[in-house]
């Protein structure tokens, strides 16, 4: 067995709970979250789509509103100038292009305004069960860290997550570095010392070295 077969082994049998923390009961609601999650926690956007499904959670429904209404909603998430544009032109995307559902192809949902690799890889893995590696700040660091890969940019990391990790595992691999960026290897000061894959982590190595 391999190294990255050990490591997601491993963070298996520590996080068998991995899973998406944003609320959803639909592929357009995890779409509208995921877009709202961009430098946000995501409990702050389960409270602030806990209060907005009620009444828009279709792309219907989210037209409805005007730009500054749908501000008002979303305010707390950060960003919400853009973010409310990007929801609006995806729902109208959704729409005029794909006959009111969210599409559930890669290709077809990167073409939606607003939204980049990263949503679409979420919402391909998590609404429709494809296999993709969405990478967060989480997946970013921890990868990195790991030796899982290498880059200095989400797409070089997404690249080489792909390359080392069986294409049946992407999703699942996801979720598994996302639990262990925000409980074990923190951005700032990561417990090494209480970390079950650290022995096979190339930054706990080098830092063992200096």
């Amino acid at each position: 067995m391999n190294t990255t077969d050990k490591i997601l082994d491993t963070l298996e049998q520590l996080y068998p709970d991995a899973a998406p923390a944003l609320r959803f009961r639909s592929p357009y609601e995890l779409l509208v979250a995921v877009i709202l999650s961009a430098q946000c926690t995501d409990e702050r956007v389960n409270k602030v789509t806990a209060e907005l499904f009620r009444e828009y959670n279709t792309p219907e429904k989210m037209l409805t509103l005007s730009q500054e209404e749908l501000e008002k909603y979303i305010y707390s998430c950060g960003f919400y100038h853009n973010k409310a544009a990007h929801i609006l032109s995806a729902s109208r995307d959704i729409l005029e292009k794909f006959a009111g559902e969210v599409p559930s192809t890669l290709e077809e949902l990167r073409t939606l305004a607003g939204v980049g690799r990263k949503t679409a890889n979420v919402v391909y893995a998590v609404a429709f069960g494809g296999d993709a590696i969405a990478v967060d700040t989480h997946v970013f660091r921890v990868a990195n860290r790991l030796g899982l890969a290498s880059g200095k940019t989400p797409e070089k990391v997404e690249e080489g997550l792909c390359a080392a990790i069986p294409k049946e595992r992407w999703s699942r691999a996801h979720h598994l570095l996302i639990f262990h960026g925000r409980r074990v290897c923190h951005s700032q000061r990561p417990d090494c010392e209480h970390c079950a894959v650290a022995p096979m982590c190339a930054y706990y190595s080098g830092t063992e070295k200096q």
